[in-house]
């Protein structure tokens, strides 16, 4: 907790006061050019990765960046809502699904279904994934570990664009071509950043050095 404040004097102090027109501005309200869908691992800075400022990005994370098929429910759902507000209200122009290497949600997802027992939301959270499990269990080998988890990994992001074209205003907006989605595969040691393909359905690097 003591970093934590000593974060948030620092930030007044600093970043607050180089950029203090921009939040200014954003007092008024936010316009958002980006839904940006990551994961929750403490890992993953999306402001970092795109070098956005705040006000860029309207930011959704959960476990394993999942998107749930569009449905009409009187349920909470958090991140329903939060990609509803975002195209209906915000009109962002953007979607992105950002997973990332190393994802402890997709390993997860590898592993026997028991071994979550003990995080039942988890688990039932990621039966979202399970389609992509199952492709990747039944075409790779558990002697091919990390090539089951670039896959598990990139076939997830995948299939969440897959889903966000289940949600109607969602698909429209495509079709018209007022809203571009784009898939990412984030490799947090490497600082790379794979970018689904969507003619050769595979991820191509993206900022390679020059």
């Amino acid at each position: 907790m003591k970093k934590l404040l000593e974060g948030i004097v620092k930030f007044r102090q600093g970043d607050f006061e180089n950029h203090k027109e921009l939040f200014m501005g954003l007092k008024e309200g936010q316009n958002p050019h980006t839904l940006f869908i990551s994961c929750s691992d403490s890992r993953i800075d999306p402001n970092m990765i795109t070098k956005t400022l705040p006000g860029e990005l309207f930011i959704i994370r959960n476990i394993a960046n999942i998107v749930p098929p569009y449905r009409e429910t009187a349920e909470y759902v958090a991140t329903t809502s939060a990609i509803e507000y975002a195209v209906l209200n915000l009109g962002v122009e953007n979607i992105i699904v950002c997973g990332h290497s190393n994802c402890g949600g997709c390993a997860a997802c590898l592993k026997p279904i028991d071994s979550l027992n003990n995080l039942p939301h988890t688990k039932k959270w990621l039966e979202l994934s399970y389609p992509i499990r199952d492709k990747v269990m039944s075409e790779v080998g558990e002697e091919y570990p990390e090539i089951r988890e670039w896959m598990m990994e990139q076939g997830n992001v995948v299939e969440q664009l897959k889903h966000l074209l289940t949600y109607p205003y969602i698909k429209e907006k495509v079709c018209a071509g007022s809203l571009k989605l784009s898939g990412w595969h984030y490799i947090i040691e490497t600082g790379e950043i794979f970018i689904y393909n969507k003619e050769s359905q595979e991820f191509l690097l993206a900022n390679g050095r020059n």
